[in-house]
């Protein structure tokens, strides 16, 4: 009988299939780093991690559900490495000033769709995702791992500044804005600032801590050739993060403001798309994470012709292929996100996104980049990880976070842009949400 989590979940609650012991019989496995398949093998799971992976058959037992793959493709769970969970589906203004009850509730609808494409697990980086994540991890809704930054930490007139003129000036110690209050952003503008805005993220429950080192596309302040932070604010953010053993990523487009963060020690880089030849050495050599987008055409032209937002957005397209094409000349530690944002509609091709990264990689490398690499970069969170066990990879062991697809992903990449019809079980830590076998 199949069971597909759209139905079952909305109508029941949280009701998928309680982790046991299940056996996949005759499946090819994808696991995440290597650029084949293997031979047709079994693969056993009990509880939430691999027990044993066998091209040998391994024999059934009562209690045991048993799913034949019928020569399918087993692979991870994918990881979305750059994901807002709380700005999918608001407009810019909801998700400031609109209903918090009410975003959360949308934010929880989306985090269900999230998981049925496939993605067991993000990387979130911005946003006010505490509670989703409890709600999630707590079995009240269905959604993938989630790995919090909590609110972006920004500076005035940074990129996650999204006051208007009007709430200026600014009082150090005064009232809270309308997006600091909902924990979407925190503005602060001296070393001293930046640590308390860390610590209290950390407190939180913050995996990674997530700052605004240059300006953005989509706030109205913030010019794309600005560098924010100060080195020493910057800084004072590393120093705050590794006491609890963790690390700090930046959004950054220019030279500039990507140098400047790795000389205060960020490990990771969020965009980069402004990048020349001397920054990609300097990542390279230095072993910090290049978190890289295929930001897809639709949303530059999200932006309305005319606005400020538009033009950045002309000013910053041209360098994801030029990004794409340092990282591989330098052989960059890469990751892979998708950095959506208002939009519902784009966020369904999540997948397809994905599958674009063939413009630059081979399917297996480009799977492998969304599996066992961002998995990597997760790992980065040393003890702040929100979950104890090995994520990104079918091996025994490791936490059991799987697709089962219909075909073959290395030949055909494209078959993971649709997920309704070519996945055809979801399993998130040894769970079965989906199985239409």
């Amino acid at each position: 009988m199949a069971v597909s989590l759209a139905s079952a979940v909305r109508a029941q609650g949280n009701s998928p299939v309680s982790a046991g012991v299940t056996l996949f019989q005759n499946v090819r496995i994808f696991d995440g780093k290597s650029g084949s398949l293997s031979a047709p093998s079994s693969v056993l799971i009990k509880g939430n991690v691999f027990e044993r992976i066998s091209t040998a058959p391994i024999d059934a037992e009562p209690g045991m559900t048993v799913i034949a793959g019928g020569g399918r493709t087993l692979m991870p769970g994918l990881i979305d490495a750059h994901w807002h969970a709380m700005l999918i589906r608001p407009n810019p203004a909801q998700a400031i000033v609109g209903d918090v009850g009410y975003n959360n509730i949308a934010a929880s609808v989306e985090a269900t769709d999230t998981l049925m494409r496939g993605f067991t697990t993000v990387r979130d980086v911005g946003g006010p995702v505490f509670g989703l994540k409890t709600a999630i991890d707590t079995g009240l809704i269905a959604g993938p791992r989630i790995y919090p930054s909590g609110a972006f930490i920004t500076v005035t007139s940074g990129h996650g500044d999204f006051r208007q003129l009007s709430e200026l000036p600014r009082t150090i110690g005064g009232m809270l804005s309308r997006m600091e209050q909902i924990g979407g952003s925190m503005v602060a503008d001296s070393p001293d600032e930046v640590r308390v805005r860390v610590r209290e993220q950390l407190m939180q429950g913050a995996s990674q801590i997530k700052l605004t080192a240059g300006g953005g596309v989509s706030s109205p302040f913030s010019p794309i050739d600005v560098s924010t932070f100060t080195e020493a604010e910057l800084r004072a953010a590393v120093e705050a993060a590794e006491n609890w053993g963790t690390y700090v990523t930046v959004h950054a487009f220019t030279p500039a403001a990507i140098q400047r963060a790795i000389a205060a020690g960020v490990k990771c880089i969020e965009h980069g798309f402004l990048m020349d030849e001397t920054t990609a050495k300097l990542i390279a050599e230095k072993g910090v994470w290049l978190s890289l987008q295929p930001l897809p055409e639709e949303l530059r032209q999200g932006f309305p012709v005319g606005s400020v937002q538009r033009a950045k957005a002309d000013e910053v397209w041209p360098g994801i292929a030029a990004t794409y094409e340092l990282a591989k000349k330098y052989k960059i530690k890469t990751a892979w996100g998708t950095d959506v944002l208002f939009s519902q509609a784009l966020a369904q091709q999540q997948g397809a996104i994905l599958a674009s990264l063939v413009r630059w990689y081979s399917a297996a490398e480009s799977l492998a980049m969304a599996t066992g690499a961002n998995a990597e970069l997760l790992a980065l969170s040393g003890k702040r990880n929100p979950y104890s066990g090995k994520l990104g990879v079918v091996e025994q062991g490791a936490l059991a976070d799987l697709l089962l697809v219909d075909g073959n992903p290395l030949e055909n990449i494209n078959l993971i842009a649709d997920p309704a019809k070519n996945f055809k079980v979801i399993m998130k830590d040894g769970r079965v949400y989906k199985n239409t076998l």
